[in-house]
């Protein structure tokens, strides 16, 4: 069996990988934050949903939107609202 020995380099080199790694996350997830309003193509990879479903959503009322030159925006905390409101709650009678 190889034996491998890791130096103070190494875990150097991690350390700054790691670091450089939670930089890009953090900076990827304050990007989302700062957006108000959603397409449809962005609401639909959110949500894992199709393009009939989100019709449907729109259609039924439960999702509001708002059409601008022909392009669909959704509001960011009209969509969490929407989750809220709809959570199902199984089994927390602790």
């Amino acid at each position: 069996m190889p034996t491998s020995f890791i130096t103070t380099d190494d875990l150097r080199d991690f350390k700054m990988e790691l670091l450089d790694d939670i930089k890009k996350l953090l900076t990827n997830q304050s990007k989302t934050k700062l957006k108000k309003y959603l397409k449809s193509s962005e609401v639909m990879d959110l949500l894992q949903v199709s393009p009939g479903t989100l019709q449907n959503l729109r259609i039924n009322g439960t999702l509001p939107y708002t059409k601008v030159g022909g392009i669909i925006y959704y509001d960011v905390q009209e969509i969490q609202k929407v989750m809220d409101a709809n959570r199902v709650q199984h089994g927390l009678n602790s």
